[in-house]
């Protein structure tokens, strides 16, 4: 019996600026929260918004908040789950676009999501968020997993 290979699902940004960027692009569904908020319950919301269905249920993975390149902290949640992408749609945001132009576009948030072996994944993603694959890939429930070509 072959042993499981490990894939994650991770989302490509809308709009112009990433349209033709892919490897070092990717990221994992995330928002923002504020104090108070719960973190998981965010990430459930922001999941949805991102790809237009809920979040798999299931027992979590929590990883400690990371600390972006940017200066943005991101709290992440792993769960095992076999979502079908068929329907993924992603909520929109406004932008001028072209830039000074005065014309205001709407574009999606994400304009694609996937499920990628992790190996592939490392090079889609954003080179901040690559210590979440790896604890990912390290937790006990993972570890004994192929990490995928």
């Amino acid at each position: 019996m072959a042993a499981e290979v490990v894939e994650v699902l991770i989302a490509h940004p809308g709009g112009p600026f990433w349209a033709r960027k892919d490897d070092g692009a990717w990221s994992i569904p995330k928002g923002e929260y504020t104090d108070g908020q719960d973190p998981w319950a965010t990430a459930q919301r922001e999941f949805e918004e991102e790809i237009g269905l809920p979040a798999p249920a299931g027992p979590r993975i929590a990883f400690p908040p990371l600390k972006q390149p940017s200066g943005k902290v991101v709290t992440a949640f792993a769960v095992q789950g076999d979502l079908d992408l068929a329907d993924a749609h992603s909520n929109t945001f406004e932008l001028e676009w072209p830039r000074g132009s005065g014309r205001i576009q709407s574009f999606p948030e994400v304009d694609r999501a996937g499920w990628f072996p992790a190996a592939r994944a490392r090079a889609k993603l954003l080179k901040g968020q690559l210590p979440i694959l790896d604890q990912l890939l390290a937790h006990p429930s993972v570890a004994g997993l192929r990490e995928g070509e």
